[in-house]
């Protein structure tokens, strides 16, 4: 395990040599960041950690996205996800998984009191209709995993929900 400042990455890339694949679950909230922070977090420092990872010798890129990611849109949050996706994807990975989960259903730390609500309500709705707004956090994990051992086919791969919950099952 290698402990890394984002704030200055390039000095960090020994840590990024090596390594077949990576994976990266990077992420921030504007509430804790500020709109800037978080711009920095979820798009600049996700980007460069894939090029560093790309001139070490990465060749499988695993990423956690978000549902819904779209340069396009007039969403900070997905704006920036769909961002981030489309600059890993430039970065020329031979293999690149993107997942992009709904609500990640997860024990936090911090308090987050309207995730917290949102997580509940989504938590019953899950047990009806499992794959429609939410996965849990260990799923996608395992989707991750099961992804970077069978890439398949294609350079670029984009697992939506449903897909996560299939691939995190087996």
């Amino acid at each position: 395990q290698a402990v890394v400042d984002f704030e200055r990455l390039g000095e960090h890339a020994a840590a990024f040599q090596g390594h077949d694949v990576g994976f990266c679950c990077l992420g921030t909230t504007r509430a804790k960041a500020g709109a800037d922070g978080f711009v920095r977090v979820d798009r600049d420092y996700v980007a460069q950690a894939a090029e560093l990872a790309r001139a070490g010798g990465c060749k499988h890129f695993v990423l956690q996205s978000s549902r819904g990611a779209n340069a396009q849109s007039r969403f900070l949050y997905l704006r920036v996800k769909g961002e981030v996706e489309n600059l890993v994807q430039a970065v020329g990975f031979d293999h690149c998984t993107i997942l992009r989960p709904a609500v990640l259903l997860c024990r936090r730390q911090e308090s987050r009191p309207m995730e917290w609500i949102a997580q509940q309500f989504l938590g019953a709705v899950a047990r009806l209709f499992p794959t429609a707004y939410s996965v849990p956090v260990e799923m996608v994990a395992r989707a991750m995993v099961a992804c970077a051992l069978q890439p398949g086919e294609g350079k670029v791969k984009v697992l939506e929900n449903g897909a996560i919950h299939e691939l995190g099952k087996a």
